[in-house]
């Protein structure tokens, strides 16, 4: 990466699977681009510039989620600046086998491979096997290592047995040694699978993991084990534990989750999706610094953070109800061992009996193999690819984009994959669909043989010259990234919205833009949804009259009255989500919104992650039409609205990558009132007057600070350059800017 910024003086993608582990990158690369004078730039979540900015004397290295980078490539194509790009770098490469996420990893690499041949593609994952297909789709050279830092040693564990696993075994495992634990009666009852006697054999004096199926399975076993702790784990590092729990008060106005009240002073937390993200930063911090020795986690926490132990337990071979797979247990197991910490680290699966022969089979079986899934949801994948390919003009021909599509994973993989419809026969529906959809339209060409009006599949020379143009609701749809299932009902929405969109409150707006994928996935409360109905000001009631909800459904459906209208159930359950978010914008206090409404509070942080996102999305949507003019302006101010969801004056705190409202609020106090007195600010006295602060996170949000503070002079200095530039269709003779100047 470093080559290619300095040296040949181009920029460098990097795409990561998570927001978080974008935040991490963000941080710990931004004092490399201080010191060596390149920037670091954030693309993930609401954040990002599209196209970005064109900088002539330093260079930019983007760390972005998928989505993100999926958008920064088509900006550097549809800008014809893609061959700036000259190094991209994949983390996870095997998520390209995973759901829609695939599917745009997929359309990322395929636009990048077919536009520029200057452009250098690295793919890394621990967790490959088909490694030959994507070779053959990336045009990749191949290099594995087994290499590790600390040696990884894999145990099971049935009964009170633990057995090493051994592939030159007979049944891929070896008897090792046999629990020595003294357990009550009470003990055996509350705790079977005896995990308490392996997690007191490593803490706390080193570090553990234990992956749990559930969420609330995380949070009953954290509880669990502290009831069999002894008491001597109160003092392990109690001082710098009751500074953590003070800090979580800190963060949330004063309150602190009844489970780690009771599970902190021990050394011991869960972590899953259900805490926010200020909380779970605190804890991984705690964590990595021995201040917690064990976390009871889900199976996102493998892919997730870095977060190493010396031991990882698998609490069940199972995630949710699912049997665990090969791929899902090296990630899990991966987390054993701390390069410059532990000499050895160990994992160990706990298994039943009735499942010894499913898990003897895991241990030993090769990774799954990773397919293409732009075919699995088309709405999207190859209909989103097809739009995007006919709006940045990459191929606007069917011969042109059946070609494309033999060079894609899929086509890779299409004897495999397609055995009803061939992708020629993919390729043609596809395209009908987009069509009748009203986001593309079929130019007529004339041949030698006349007007071709025709409209079959079959591979003739005429069909292969068949050209589209993108429709303007196309090219919103596109632009807006909107997933192609809703954009026409996206669109009907916002016209139903010019007729009279309430803006007295925030209401109306926040339902636009609150996305339609997580309400067909809500159950709403009725008695909560009646009762904060009923709250509703006469101007936010005339508003959820005019979306389509009335106040004597949603009274019916509390008293539990059966109802013969037909309603349109997304239309409810979306307005029920927008009564959450306006609830978090009025209060900003995440902790009352999840009692009021009775939904985890992490739930409710992704959710208003998820419409930040979406109000972006519907920003750029709009600015593609000319009848939503009137949307641009408010979308711009909701959109920080709900990405920051905090009070005015933290927001410029907040614009630093790994500053959350926690933190922000500590800064502001202490002083630290803008980007530029962080950006001058001394990381030793941060320390000093901060709470529970490192002298690693200090270097990392100064550096972040002075990161961010000169891009924003950089842009600025670009924008007066490009003021005082002779424009290049200039009359006469060419002049230097500082001549006219």
């Amino acid at each position: 990466m470093l080559q290619e910024l300095l040296c040949r003086h181009k920029d460098v993608l990097m795409i990561l699977p998570y927001v978080a582990i974008v935040q991490e990158k963000i941080s710990g690369l931004s004092s490399f681009g201080i010191e060596l004078g390149f920037f670091v730039e954030e693309y993930a979540g609401s954040k990002g510039k599209f196209p970005p900015i064109k900088r002539r004397e330093k260079k930019s290295l983007y760390i972005a989620t998928i989505e993100k980078g999926h958008g920064l490539v088509n900006s550097l194509i549809e800008t014809g600046r893609i061959s700036s790009l000259g190094l991209v770098v994949v983390d996870e490469l095997h998520m390209i086998g995973e759901g829609s996420r695939g599917a745009v990893l997929e359309m990322t690499l395929a636009k990048i491979l077919y536009t520029s041949k200057t452009t250098q593609i690295i793919g890394m994952s621990a967790t490959l096997n088909n490694v030959e297909d994507l070779q053959k789709f990336l045009q990749a050279e191949y290099y594995t290592d087994q290499f590790r830092p600390v040696e990884l040693k894999e145990y099971l564990k049935i009964n009170d047995a633990i057995y090493e696993v051994d592939s030159k075994a007979e049944n891929g495992i070896t008897f090792s040694r046999l629990l020595n634990y003294k357990y009550s009666d009470t003990l055996k009852k509350m705790d079977p699978d005896r995990l308490v006697a392996l997690v007191t054999e490593v803490i706390p004096n080193y570090s553990c993991l234990v992956f749990c199926p559930t969420k609330k399975n995380c949070e009953n076993v954290a509880e669990m084990i502290c009831k069999f702790l002894s008491k001597e784990y109160l003092k392990h590092r109690e001082k710098e534990k009751q500074e953590l729990i003070k800090n979580l008060k800190n963060i949330n106005s004063g309150n602190l989750c009844p489970i780690l009240k009771r599970t902190l002073p021990l050394g011991i937390a869960y972590h899953h999706s259900g805490l926010t993200s200020d909380e779970k930063k605190l804890l991984e911090v705690a964590y990595s610094t021995g201040v917690l020795c064990l976390l009871t986690c889900t199976s996102t926490l493998a892919a997730g953070v870095n977060l190493p132990a010396r031991r990882v337990i698998l609490r069940a071979p199972y995630v949710a109800k699912e049997f665990l797979k090969r791929n899902q247990y090296k990630q899990m197991i991966g987390r054993a061992g701390r390069a410059g910490i532990d000499s050895t680290g160990e994992s160990i699966l706990i298994l039943q009996e009735k499942d010894k022969q499913q898990v003897l089979e895991l241990i030993s079986r090769p990774l799954e193999n990773c397919y293409s899934h732009l075919v699995q949801e088309p709405s999207k994948g190859i209909q989103t690819l097809f739009l995007s390919l006919i709006g940045l003009k990459i191929a606007t021909n069917l011969g042109d984009i059946y070609h494309f599509m033999s060079g894609t994973f899929l086509g890779v993989q299409q004897k495999i994959l397609l055995k009803e419809k061939s992708l020629w026969e993919i390729t043609v529906e596809s395209l009908r669909y987009l069509t009748e959809k009203g986001l593309l339209q079929k130019d007529t060409i004339l041949t030698e043989n006349g007007l071709i009006q025709k409209d079959v599949i079959c591979k003739s020379e005429e069909e292969f010259q068949y050209s589209f143009h993108i429709t303007k609701l196309g090219k919103a749809s596109f632009k807006g990234t909107i997933d192609l299932a809703y954009c026409d009902i996206l669109y009907k929405d916002l016209k139903k919205g010019l007729e009279g969109l309430v803006l007295e409150s925030l209401l109306h707006l926040i339902y636009l833009t609150t996305p339609y994928d997580m309400a067909s996935q809500c159950d709403p409360d009725w008695m909560i949804y009646f009762r904060q109905f009923n709250q509703l000001s006469p101007a936010e009631q005339n508003a959820a009259n005019l979306i389509g909800v009335s106040e004597n459904y949603i009274g019916k459906k509390a008293s539990g009255q059966a109802i013969k209208k037909k309603v349109d159930k997304d239309i409810i359950n979306r307005l029920y989500l927008s009564f959450v978010l306006y609830t978090l914008l009025k209060e900003t206090n995440i902790w009352r919104v999840s009692e009021k409404f009775n939904m985890p509070r992490g739930y409710i942080q992704n959710l208003l992650t998820a419409a930040a996102t979406f109000s972006s999305c519907v920003l750029h949507f709009c600015e593609e039409l000319e009848e939503f003019w009137v949307y641009k302006a408010l979308l711009v101010e909701l959109t920080k609205k709900l990405t920051y969801c905090v009070k005015a004056e933290l927001i410029p705190l907040m614009e630093v990558t790994g500053v959350l409202e926690g933190r922000a609020k500590q800064l502001y106090n202490a002083g630290y009132k803008s980007l530029t007195h962080l950006a001058n600010a001394n990381p030793e006295v941060l320390i000093k007057t901060i709470d529970h602060l490192s002298r690693r996170q200090a270097k990392q949000i100064v550096s972040s600070a002075k990161m961010l503070l000169h891009e924003k002079a950089d842009a600025l200095q670009e924008e007066v350059e490009e003021l005082l530039r002779l424009p290049s269709d200039f009359p006469g003779v060419v002049a230097s800017p500082i001549e006219k100047a």
